[in-house]
């Protein structure tokens, strides 16, 4: 019979990383709902995608869902907003070579006119970023990501966070 190291030694820290290494890792992306004064939503076009997309991104490893947020778009538009809360959270069946993921989307208020006069992509990853009325934008979106997108503007509208699978409401 083997006996459990005790809390707080090496022992346990070994016993408790191995457990640690054997647990599921999940991917995690967080974009964020960006819109302006008319309404209209901010989206962007990755150049490693066909299809337009909302404003985020990849967490890495060990980062908080908003901290990531934030990032992405601070490295990829140059813009640093508040988040003003969560919109939804969807997790994403594992599809062609990935694994599954958790998408988190925030709300980033309606950006200033003076942050829209200075928007435009800052690296490699965007070639182009518009604002495009909701109805609009929604269709440029690949249809999981639309449907996230959609559920994102309802629960802004009704200020009730929203949890998907695969885009789609489920009552947990």
């Amino acid at each position: 019979m083997t006996t459990r190291p005790q809390p707080g030694t090496a022992e346990w820290d070994a016993y408790l990383a191995e457990g640690n290494a054997k647990q599921a890792r999940k991917r995690v992306s967080a974009d964020v709902l960006l819109r302006d004064a008319a309404g209209r939503v901010l989206v962007v076009k990755p150049t490693y995608k066909e299809a337009w997309d909302l404003p985020g991104g990849m967490a890495e490893a060990n980062e908080p869902p908003a901290d990531a947020a934030r990032r992405e778009l601070s490295e990829e538009l140059g813009l640093a907003v508040e988040l003003r809360g969560l919109l939804c959270v969807d997790w994403v069946a594992p599809h062609g070579p990935w694994d599954d993921q958790l998408a988190f989307v925030f709300d980033g208020g309606t950006l200033s006119a003076d942050q829209i006069r200075c928007l435009y992509p800052r690296d490699h990853e965007l070639s182009a970023c518009e604002f495009i009325a909701p109805d609009d934008a929604l269709a440029m979106l690949p249809p999981r990501t639309r449907r996230r997108a959609a559920e994102a503007l309802g629960a802004l509208a009704g200020r009730q966070p929203a949890y998907l699978e695969n885009g789609e409401r489920v009552v947990p």
